[in-house]
């Protein structure tokens, strides 16, 4: 069974910072894509950041330049540093994954069950 396991959310003042982590557990040979996605109250869920086995990252143009994305293949960890956090950056986060190779199967796309990230005086 193969799942994302996100931590890391909280309450944070604004210009501060946070790092997320996801954890894809189970056997997995490979993962294509790895990512963040954000959810705001009323919003569309949509793109923060991804990046591939081989490094080549993709920002959304709001957090270009405050937040960075990392991963370790070999962990099958994603981590999401945020800085120069703004109220709206409020949201829950999740973790997503693209073409995972399991032992058992391939999942074209995974979702983790979210962690909120909450920026407030």
């Amino acid at each position: 069974q193969v799942q994302l396991v996100e931590s890391g959310g909280g309450l944070v003042q604004p210009g501060g910072s946070l790092r997320l982590s996801c954890l894809a557990s189970g056997s997995i040979f490979s993962i294509n894509v790895m990512g963040w996605y954000r959810q705001a109250p009323g919003k569309e869920r949509e793109l923060v950041a991804t990046i591939t086995g081989a490094g080549s990252t993709n920002y959304a143009d709001s957090v270009k330049g405050r937040f960075t994305i990392s991963r370790d293949n070999a962990k099958n960890t994603v981590d999401l540093q945020m800085d120069s956090l703004k109220p709206e950056d409020t949201a829950v986060y999740y973790c997503n994954t693209k073409g995972l190779r399991s032992a058992f199967r391939r999942y074209s796309e995974l979702w983790g069950q979210g962690t909120l990230v909450t920026v407030s005086s």
